[in-house]
């Protein structure tokens, strides 16, 4: 029930590891890994009754994490070439993961009662990829472009 928590402060502290310095950005980071793992821990709350309110709140979470991603994007491409060279394959890897969240919510979507422990496993092992994904990304922004 916390994805949202979760990409919320996931991507809030990659933004705020562009804008401040690296004792604020650690806190924000443990924070942010913090509440995914409370969301993955959540995600198993879900009732089969309750699939069209996870549908909703993963779609919504979904929507937002492209937005934030095309954000750390545009915060990116201001960046050196270097990094622009380095950051391009790991935006690319994230993008994939994002897809691979939305192709298994779409699985969610047309699950039956007898299929829905079974492909919720499915998405929240998808979840856990990107989360480690994003945490991977939010360590190299912080060490390649925070001040």
């Amino acid at each position: 029930m916390k994805l949202n928590t979760f990409f919320m402060g996931l991507l809030a502290a990659v933004a705020l590891v562009v804008a401040c310095n690296k004792d604020a950005t650690s806190k924000q980071l443990e924070k942010a890994q913090n509440d995914a793992r409370q969301a993955a821990d959540d995600m198993k709350d879900y009732t089969y009754s309750q699939k069209d309110a996870f549908v909703k709140k993963m779609q919504g979470q979904l929507d937002a994490l492209k937005t934030n991603l095309d954000d750390l994007s545009a915060k990116i491409e201001t960046s050196s070439d270097k990094v622009k060279t380095e950051a391009k394959p790991k935006l690319e890897a994230l993008r994939a993961q994002q897809q691979q969240l939305s192709v298994q919510l779409d699985k969610v979507k047309g699950a039956t009662e007898s299929t829905w422990e079974s492909v919720k496993s499915g998405f929240k092992s998808a979840y856990e990829s990107s989360r480690e994904g994003f945490n991977k990304a939010r360590q190299w922004v912080s060490d390649k472009v925070a001040p």
